[in-house]
């Protein structure tokens, strides 16, 4: 059975194994630097100059602490490993800040910890310290590095996590600017605090909170997230995305099946909040059936003639005026009939396709709607007007 390495917070040296390893210590921390130097490449430039002074008398502090540690007398073993441990924590931090990996990080000390322990052996063989004394300060030594390395690894996750909440934060602010349609240098300004790569272009997508959240790893990583945004929509997410036009609006459009989303058009990214205002507009005229995806694009001729709708419901009564004699289920009929006629060029076989009825109800009908209108179904300006009148179905159709 494997036993536990010796707790290093209880455990003491005797003076005579400590004094000789004192002396040595410089000798010591320049040996150590110079492995982790040669060994670990990403910390080669932080070695150089000023700096690597500076770590070069960290590292010395270190190995003093540890011989501080289990040497010191009294029943506090605590006192001198709590500032080592610190230390370490803030050396996690100040990695993680530098962009440095937690590999580089956990390979200097498992580098540091071997040439110490050489460099220390050593010096206690030559001192004449017996086998056994010398095997339980290996003990001591490997079992003080992983309390440093455990301490440093919490002080890089701990950052790391706190620059990723920063930053999210910073994220959502630049989103809720560019919806909000805020001046292009606070959105700027914005996008430098989140360190955000700016695309030439975002498209806003709407969809629903919960598929947003499942979405968004499968986008550009640039992607900017909103939940809440739009008051009119509760539980409608929005997500600007970089650049999806041409082939990459297709595969986005692929991507989006079966999540109940509208795509607003591509804008300049300053301009994000055009595209928001678009698809919300298409979602208030078209809410997607389930699984389906709007795409603002198909709906342009709608959105133009639904931009006004008191000027479009007075154009829709003045050209129906012609109608109003007609009973209820009559004149839906001829309205119906009217609209397809107006988009099939007066194809009858193509109008009775589309109506599902016989082509010479077509006929009928249209001879009645010639009754009521006379000329004015010849005349350029009332079909133009008829067209616009029903380019969309009534509300309450």
């Amino acid at each position: 059975m494997i036993e536990p390495l010796r707790d290093v917070r209880s455990y003491r040296l005797p003076k005579s194994v400590i004094a000789p390893l004192r002396q040595g210590l410089a000798d010591v921390s320049v040996q150590t630097i110079t492995a982790i130097t040669m060994e670990v490449p990403a910390y080669a430039q932080a070695f150089a100059g000023v700096l690597g002074h500076k770590i070069e008398r960290a590292v010395q502090a270190a190995l003093g602490t540890f011989l501080n540690l289990v040497s010191r007398p009294g029943t506090d073993p605590g006192t001198p490993l709590a500032s080592a441990l610190e230390g370490a924590y803030a050396l996690g931090r100040g990695e993680a800040r530098s962009g440095r990996s937690l590999d580089a990080l956990l390979a200097a000390y498992r580098v540091g910890a071997r040439v110490a322990w050489r460099e220390l052996a050593a010096i206690s063989v030559n001192s004449g310290q017996p086998a056994g004394t010398i095997a339980d300060f290996a003990e001591l030594v490997f079992a003080y590095i992983d309390e440093l390395s455990a301490a440093s690894v919490a002080g890089h996750a701990d950052e790391l996590a706190a620059s990723g909440r920063i930053r999210l934060r910073h994220l959502q602010q630049l989103a809720q600017a560019l919806v909000a349609g805020e001046s292009a240098h606070v959105v700027q300004a914005a996008a430098e605090r989140a360190e955000w790569v700016t695309p030439q272009t975002l498209t806003a997508i709407l969809l629903p909170e919960r598929a947003a959240r499942s979405l968004i790893d499968l986008l550009d990583p640039r992607t900017l997230p909103l939940a809440g945004a739009l008051p009119d929509l509760p539980g409608t997410a929005v997500l600007l995305v970089p650049d999806p036009q041409g082939a990459s609006r297709s595969h986005l459009t692929r991507l989006l099946t079966g999540h109940d989303a509208v795509i607003g058009p591509a804008r300049p990214w300053l301009q994000a909040q055009l595209s928001v205002e678009r698809a919300v507009r298409v979602q208030q005229l078209h809410t997607p059936a389930p699984g389906q995806v709007v795409d603002t694009e198909e709906h342009l001729p709608e959105l133009v003639v639904s931009a006004d709708p008191a000027a479009l419901a007075d154009l829709r009564e003045r050209a129906l005026a012609p109608l109003a004699g007609e009973r209820g289920s009559a004149a839906a009929k001829l309205v119906e009939t009217l609209r397809s006629w107006l988009l099939h060029h007066g194809r009858r076989e193509d109008v009775a396709a589309e109506l599902f009825v016989h082509p010479q109800t077509v006929r009928y009908r249209m001879t009645r709607l010639r009754e009521l209108y006379g000329d004015r179904l010849k005349d350029p300006r009332w079909v133009l007007a008829l067209t616009i009148a029903l380019a969309v179905p009534a509300p309450d159709a």
